[in-house]
């Protein structure tokens, strides 16, 4: 039979659920304590009839008065007089010392709990229309700046950011980098995305957008997809549509992402963009620099804009109808896309022209009818033949199957592209890709691209475009730093044999950009930074990413920058209307030039300028570049 549990176990019990409470349970009961021994003390000198030598009788009311001083005072023990009253109020004031103490330890004590419960970042987030990322990454210093910059015409811009960090810790790094973050204002909390009750601290539900990084370690893409099935399958999830921008690094993942995010989660396939980047960059000295200044919110950006009175009137006159916004495309209003589409396409009601321009604001119309056009500087289109092209690629990480696919949709049947790296298993991975192009032959050599000698046995002199690609398997700085040493011995054998040679480097830390600067490559290609540019511009408008879409593939219409002799008459002073009047004139849109002798100028933009102003003149010289969208 089982037999009861003692009182006094049950006392015990009872005591120690109320001291589970915490700070406030345990000063309750020493205030209790300490009553009693007021109480009693008061009581037993009431009955007892002591008081001090020369002192009056006292009632309860009197005697508990005084019990109570000495509890909280010790020093009032010292002016009593009369033994018999010294020792009772000895142990009062004994009995208040211990209680006084365990308070002030517990007050201590629960304040300490407290202030480091604030500094964890458990508090409720009470923003609205805030930017929330959720995660922690290198690539979250290019987002946080990019917003920035994005946020300057709003009176109320927050950022509000949680990570599986120490709140603390954040606040510091985001503080080293950026001392100054004008009007925005960045809130950190500590938590996991993948907790819904993590959640709720940050209002993902109150949100303007919300960026969910990929992790650096374990398995990125499955924490990227319950990081939206957490916000989307929410049991408190609002009813209007959430607005999430999120990067996908396997394609074998994108199709999960996209049933679990569906119409409200924009996905980034890293590794696919970085591929397309590189494959069309290769090509053209310069690309990366018109993609950064699209993909930026310093300088002109792409924005939407509907103008009703451009309805019923030519693609070609709406390129015509601003003087400091270039025209780029429709976006139409069923949602589709039309990057520079024919010159006669007739804008019906509902289409919205997409711009390059330095802000919304700009895009005015010029009220222009006449654009002072040079039409005898303007040169007829020559039919070019496409020639074979050879690419070297030094180094080797997960996309380089993806450049040389991308590179087969752009060059003619016949080219050649040569891969030089350390990993001897690459030769195997590269004969299953050979089965799948259709233009590129494809070879393999085992070799370390650091080491000038094997540099100069591979006649570099001979490749129409050389790509550096990093070693992923190491550290981020051992990996830029490999690349910059095979950098330096490739502008050295340039130098040396006074040739020039198109090279497009691969680096993952952008600070490392401005030691490079040296090797003067033609372009780099900076992973983390372009893909943060491109999370940070589709949390702003989520319609981009079919703007970007277009751009990127190698069906439709591209960015390309073809010698401007091509155009119209070099050493002429004309005005860009004229430079866009021989582009319109092949079915392509011109949105800006390069400056061939500035072309290593880092302070000129490397010579790329996008979005002129289209009245001003411009005198473009035999190896200057016109940039335009076309198909080929």
């Amino acid at each position: 039979m089982k037999t009861k549990p003692p009182l006094s176990q049950k006392i015990r019990y009872a005591f120690e659920n109320t001291l589970s409470k915490g700070t406030p349970a345990i000063i309750m009961w020493l205030a209790i304590l300490s009553l009693l021994i007021v109480i009693v003390a008061a009581g037993f000198l009431a009955m007892t009839g002591i008081k001090q030598t020369d002192g009056n009788d006292l009632n309860f009311i009197e005697a508990a008065w005084q019990s109570l001083m000495h509890t909280m005072d010790s020093g009032t023990l010292g002016g009593d007089n009369g033994w018999s009253f010294r020792i009772v109020m000895f142990f009062v004031t004994v009995g208040g010392i211990f209680i006084l103490s365990s308070l002030i330890g517990t007050l201590t004590s629960g304040l300490e709990s407290t202030l480091d419960e604030m500094r964890k970042g458990r508090s409720q987030v009470l923003e609205k229309e805030h930017t929330l990322i959720l995660g922690w990454s290198p690539k979250v210093f290019s987002i946080i700046s990019e917003l920035i910059i994005a946020n300057e015409n709003q009176k109320k811009a927050r950022i509000v950011i949680m990570a599986d960090r120490d709140k603390v810790e954040m606040e510091d790094e985001i503080r080293s980098k950026f001392p100054h973050t004008k009007n925005t204002k960045i809130i950190c909390r500590t938590g996991s995305p993948l907790d819904l009750t993590d959640l709720e601290v940050v209002s993902p539900h109150d949100a303007r957008s919300i960026i969910i990084l990929s992790p650096e370690e374990g398995n990125a893409d499955t924490h990227v997809i319950k990081s939206i099935l957490a916000i989307t399958n929410n049991p408190k999830r609002k009813k209007e549509k959430y607005h999430i921008v999120a990067e996908i690094r396997n394609e074998e993942n994108m199709e999960a992402a996209e049933l679990v995010g569906g119409d409200e989660a924009v996905l980034v396939l890293a590794g696919d963009l970085i591929a397309r980047v590189t494959a069309q960059t290769c090509r053209q000295s310069g690309l990366s620099v018109v993609y950064t200044e699209l993909l930026d919110f310093d300088g002109a950006e792409i924005y939407f804009r509907d103008e009703p009175s451009l309805y019923g009137k030519t693609y070609k006159d709406a390129l015509f109808a601003y003087e400091n916004s270039a025209i780029m495309g429709l976006f139409h209003a069923n949602g589709d896309v039309s990057i520079n589409p024919a010159m006669n396409k007739i804008l019906d009601k509902g289409d919205q022209v997409i711009a390059i321009s330095e802000d919304d604001d700009t895009i005015r119309l010029s009220g222009k009818s006449t654009f002072e056009l040079e039409l005898k500087a303007v040169l007829a289109k020559t039919e070019k033949t496409s020639e074979k092209e050879k690419t070297l690629i030094l180094g080797w990480n997960e996309k380089g199957n993806s450049i040389i696919k991308e590179l087969d949709n752009y060059v003619s049947a016949g080219s050649e592209v040569l891969v030089v790296a350390e990993n001897a298993t690459i030769g195997e991975e590269l004969n299953e890709l050979k089965k799948t192009l259709t233009n590129i032959g494809v070879t393999f050599k085992k070799a370390n691209t650091t080491e000038k000698a094997v540099l100069l046995s591979l006649d570099i002199a001979t490749y129409n475009h050389i790509i550096i690609l990093c070693y992923t398997n190491m550290e981020m700085q051992d990996a830029d730093a490999k690349t910059l040493i095979t950098l330096l011995h490739l502008r050295n054998i340039s130098d040396t044999n006074k040739k020039d040679i198109s090279i497009v480097s691969e680096m993952l830390d952008v600070r490392n950009r401005e030691l490079a600067e040296v090797t003067k490559a033609d372009d780099f290609i900076v992973s983390d930074k372009l893909i943060s540019l491109m999370l940070s511009q589709l949390s702003e408008n989520k319609h981009l990413q079919k703007v970007f879409s277009t751009l990127f593939a190698a069906e439709g219409s591209e960015i390309y920058l073809r010698p401007a002799k091509d155009y119209v008459q070099p050493g002429n002073a004309l005005n860009f209307y004229t430079i866009m009047e021989s582009a319109a004139n092949r079915g392509e849109t011109a949105i800006g030039y390069r400056i061939h002798s500035q072309a290593k100028n880092p302070e000129k933009a490397y010579g790329v300028v996008v979005n002129p102003v289209k009245s001003a003149k411009i005198t473009l010289g035999e190896n200057d570049k016109v940039i335009v969208l076309a198909e080929d």
